[in-house]
């Protein structure tokens, strides 16, 4: 364990030297701002029509930031996963990882749990926005909702990193690890659910593989069920599983 922690650590401390990690945070920040000010402005306009009608004002709702989060890591994530796994080999360094006493799951699971950790700090400064919804009324956020929302975020996010590492130590290129990891995500997020729409009968299963909606039809709602964690943590597994059946392979080469 200590050995993945260390792992973890090293990847973690590395992202605040890539001006990549940078970017994403600040794109991510700045998307969500404006969609906080957007958010903001529509309270404070249900909360003047509600004087001038003599009517009460809503709680303020946080699905719109939570949605906006998860939708952006969709796409900021195989940025910051192309290079994990992928960039060892490109730079020859894998080789050493190899003979050092480390096992293959922990070389990527500790990849996975660094780069888990980078999103976890983003997503925890997201909060601010919340937090400063929270005050805008007296009643406040629902908070069971709000404590949802944010464990689907993690999960979300934990499964999209987990695919991202595996994808990553398929390859030596950067390029090609980012644009197949892209098309992975882009495929369970929107394209695996049309076929539900389009399939007469029995379509369960393109429901159950839809990523998205194990998020936003129960997470994001504040409907935490059994089975969208199991969903999203198989996933992770998989991911994981297949990134360290690759490293495994390149070992025996």
């Amino acid at each position: 364990m200590r050995t993945l922690w260390t792992i973890a650590k090293r990847e973690y401390n590395q992202y605040f030297n890539s001006p990549i990690a940078y970017v994403v945070m600040f794109m991510i920040m700045l998307v969500l701002g404006i969609i906080f000010a957007i958010v903001v402005r529509s309270s404070m306009q249900s909360a003047l029509q509600s004087q001038m009608y003599g009517g009460s004002m809503s709680a303020p709702d946080n699905s719109p930031i939570t949605g906006n989060i998860v939708f952006l890591l969709v796409f900021s994530i195989p940025a910051l996963t192309m290079r994990l796994v992928s960039d060892e080999m490109r730079m020859g360094t894998m080789e050493l990882l190899l003979t050092a006493p480390v096992r293959d799951w922990e070389l990527v699971v500790g990849k996975w749990l660094g780069a888990f950790l980078f999103i976890l700090t983003i997503v925890a400064l997201t909060l601010v926005y919340p937090l400063i919804l929270n005050g805008l009324v007296e009643n406040g956020l629902d908070q069971s909702k709000l404590l949802a929302s944010y464990i689907g975020v993690m999960l979300v996010a934990a499964a999209l990193l987990g695919l991202g590492v595996g994808i990553s130590s398929m390859f030596t290129n950067q390029i090609a690890a980012f644009f197949l990891t892209m098309g992975v995500f882009i495929f369970l997020w929107w394209l695996i659910g049309f076929p539900a729409g389009l399939v007469q009968g029995n379509s369960s299963i393109f429901e159950y593989l839809d990523m998205k909606a194990h998020f936003y039809d129960t997470f994001n709602t504040g409907r935490i069920m059994l089975a969208d964690i199991i969903y999203y943590v198989s996933l992770t597994v998989l991911g994981l599983f297949v990134g360290t059946s690759a490293v495994e392979m390149r070992r025996w080469r």
